[in-house]
């Protein structure tokens, strides 16, 4: 291309890649706190190639196949779409999860409540571990990469979460059994050494803003946002093994004082109560009274 062709264009400038990053930065500005990060993120994905790899020469130009991809996910993203389902992929517990928009974004506070898990089964050997509303299998599938040893179940009622839940399985070559149903409908007879969730919790009216992106049925908790919490402390007790079994749950902000009184109402009593590095209440660790 000849330079009075280039120079007459003002792409000569926007399709060397800084500056297509600073211009995509500046329209994510107003709805993502990292607009820089996800500018690049986006690049590199539309460019099949690593961020190093672009951010290494900032003056070269880039094909107008990967304009065009990045323009139209940085689109998406300035909509109010997630990064993470522009891409397909987020990073849990240093394993890469395949997502899809039928299943809620993994976490980074999140990897707590695996770290707690991985807690209450040391020392027993083949441990069994429930992952109820495993979603995309994030929390089953980092205790089983963990502990291979472990007997771990990944349970979801929506048969799409379930699926992406498998494909991860199956990816990352780690045997988790996959299975569908509605809370402990499918496990009658089963106790498990460890049950482990994060259910939905958001009050219904709270679901809005950037969570109307994500999927309604692993958000929303009903009007107090502790409906799945019913559910699941109710029925837990004939599938937590007696003794040493513990029933491991993620909880919002604001919700661990109506938690345990509620967990306490139902049969169970509270181990122990931790916070996420952020020092925000997140997770409650019970056992039965006969534990």
């Amino acid at each position: 291309m000849s330079a009075h062709r280039r120079s007459d264009s003002s792409a000569s400038i926007a399709d060397a890649t800084g500056a297509v990053l600073t211009a995509a930065a500046r329209k994510l500005a107003a709805v993502s706190a990292t607009p820089q990060l996800d500018a690049e993120v986006l690049l590199s994905f539309a460019a099949g190639k690593p961020r190093s790899s672009l951010l290494a020469f900032p003056e070269r130009a880039l094909e107008p196949d990967v304009v065009a991809r990045f323009a139209a996910s940085i689109a998406r993203r300035a909509g109010g779409e997630p990064l993470a389902y522009l891409t397909g992929e987020r990073e849990f517990f240093s394993l890469p999860l395949g997502v899809t928009a039928d299943v809620l974004i993994p976490r980074p506070e999140t990897e707590l409540l695996v770290e707690l898990t991985l807690a209450a089964i040391e020392g027993l050997v083949r441990p069994t571990v429930l992952d109820l509303g495993t979603g995309s299998g994030a929390i089953a599938l980092a205790v089983k990469h963990t502990r291979p040893d472990a007997q771990v179940t990944a349970s979801d009622v929506s048969a799409a979460a379930l699926a992406v839940a498998s494909a991860n399985a199956a990816r990352l070559a780690l045997d988790v059994r996959c299975v569908e149903s509605q809370w402990f409908a499918a496990f009658t007879g089963q106790r498990f050494d460890a049950v482990v969730s994060n259910p939905p919790y958001v009050r219904s009216a709270d679901v809005r803003g950037d969570l109307q992106s994500e999927p309604r049925l692993a958000l929303d908790g009903g009007a107090d946002g502790l409906d799945a919490y019913r559910a699941v402390l109710s029925a837990a007790g004939e599938h937590v093994a007696a003794r040493h079994g513990a029933l491991l749950l993620e909880h919002g902000v604001q919700q661990r004082a109506e938690l345990a009184q509620l967990a306490v109402a139902n049969g169970w009593r509270v181990v122990a109560a931790h916070d996420d590095l952020a020092g925000r209440a997140r997770v409650l660790v019970l056992a039965g009274d006969a534990a």
